[in-house]
């Protein structure tokens, strides 16, 4: 049997309040509509379409990697209008889920259990259903006395009696294909919205002696459907506690799972401990044995096993293993800190190379340079790399002793074991071995203090 699937994300989103389609909004680092078509990839199925209209080229770009089908709404008519767009694309021999982009909390086994249901039921159309305390705002299955479905009736258009039904339609479909594209053109606009509404395609096929079916899912979280920002917060919060649930089952000490924020993406090793309020996003890989955080934010950085970071900001950078980072580190992008470097305090390193075992402690910034192994870097030293027009790479090989307060006006190289005097400003290349010093002359003047205070 061939599975295909559509999913309808051409709406606007009005609700959002937003400048982006709603679809694109992220959920724990992933635009929404990343996840539905993740869960249905995760299900077996890759013919895949997806109805896009408002700013389309914005969904269509987070799709880009997916290799989906595109069908266009130009025009929004409500959901059976939006799948009957997708005609052209869906292959009619197939069985079709159907489901909103807005739904990003829909696991790939809940679709694999309606696809089983629906095939070993001979059923034309199945609907999936959960029960809600709250089911305002969403349309209600109405079943007949034999508990089958009679119709989805929606909000708007439903009845006070109706409105006391539980029982919800989720916007998560399977049909027959070829039977759900020629019910759709039996669809009219006799309602509260006007709209060519997609549930009525199940009134139609039952009067019509068709099989019908109802699957009721236990986890009602699943179907959560996002119409605002308040909405999107709670997503947010349930797919964060599943990936840190995930993790610690993997092995992850996380501290306080409440208080840490890790994307879905990311991937860390077992008896590695996250402390709280740490934010870890992007395509972030974490090794084993690490200590991270309180307090730090990382995005999208590769690091070793045995590191040590507290209380910093990573973005774009390799570190390797047994490395230790702040309290109040900025490593920025391009920054490769290789095995048993220590960056401390109030230290910045952008598009740097550091060697094994090399230290910058503390109060220095470090740009465009390369560094060798077991160099030395004093307090306030600054590679001075950009001449206000151009970026100059700065030096320095194993061994080398960077005195405190030393400016390295870039482009330069300093020598294997050479020393620079603290205090200085180096212009021009020292050679190993040597020690460089660039200091006024002392001067003492004596007295100056009680002359000074005569005066006053």
């Amino acid at each position: 049997m061939k599975y295909s699937g559509v999913v309808l994300a051409a709406g606007k989103g009005v609700r959002m309040k937003s400048d982006l389609p709603k679809v694109v909004h992220k959920v724990a680092g992933k635009p929404m509509v990343v996840y539905v078509v993740e869960a249905l990839k995760g299900a077996g199925i890759d013919d895949i379409t997806v109805v896009v209209g408002h700013k389309r080229e914005m969904v269509e770009e987070v799709l880009k990697p997916f290799g989906v089908k595109f069908a266009l709404q130009e025009e929004q008519m409500g959901t059976g209008h939006a799948l009957l767009q997708a005609k052209d694309k869906v292959d009619m021999e197939s069985n079709l889920v159907v489901l909103a982009g807005d739904t990003p909390l829909l696991e790939a086994d809940t679709i694999k259990n309606l696809i089983s249901f629906h095939t070993e039921g001979g059923a034309t159309a199945t609907v999936l259903s959960t029960a809600l305390d709250e089911p305002y705002g969403y349309g209600r299955i109405v079943r007949d006395e034999n508990a089958n479905l009679l119709k989805i009736v929606e909000e708007k258009d439903a009845s006070p009696e109706e409105k006391k039904i539980r029982e919800i339609n989720s916007g998560i479909y399977c049909f027959k294909a070829k039977e759900v594209f020629d019910t759709l053109l039996k669809l009219n606009t006799s309602n509260a919205q006007g709209e060519y509404y997609l549930t009525d395609v199940f009134a139609i096929l039952r009067e019509e002696g068709r099989t019908v079916k109802v699957l009721k899912a236990e986890n009602s979280e699943e179907i959560y459907g996002i119409n605002d920002k308040i909405q999107l917060s709670y997503a947010e919060k349930i797919m964060r506690q599943r990936k840190n649930k995930r993790l610690m089952q993997e092995g992850v000490i996380i501290v306080d799972p409440d208080s840490t924020f890790i994307d879905g993406q990311v991937k860390i090793g077992r008896d590695t401990v996250i402390m709280p309020w740490t934010f870890i996003e992007g395509e972030t890989v974490i090794g084993k044995r690490c200590e991270i955080g309180p307090l730090t934010r990382i995005t999208s950085s590769r690091i070793g096993n045995d590191v040590v970071v507290e209380n910093s900001r990573i973005k774009e950078a390799e570190i390797k293993d047994k490395c230790i980072i702040g309290p109040f580190a900025y490593l920025r992008p391009g920054t490769v800190l290789n095995e048993e470097v220590k960056i401390g305090d109030f230290v910045e390193v952008k598009k740097s190379i550091i060697g094994k075992k090399s230290k910058i402690p503390h109060l220095s910034y470090v740009g465009d340079a390369l560094l060798g192994e077991e160099v030395n870097i004093g307090a306030g030293t600054i590679t001075c790399n950009y001449d206000g027009v151009n970026k100059h790479q700065t030096i320095i090989e194993d061994k080398a002793f960077i005195g405190s307060n030393t400016n390295l006006v870039a482009p330069v190289r300093i020598g294997e074991n050479a020393v620079t005097g603290a205090g200085s400003t180096i212009t021009r290349d020292v050679p190993a071995d040597a020690l460089a010093v660039e200091r006024a002359e002392q001067r003492l003047v004596k007295g100056w203090s009680k002359r000074k205070n005569k005066k006053e």
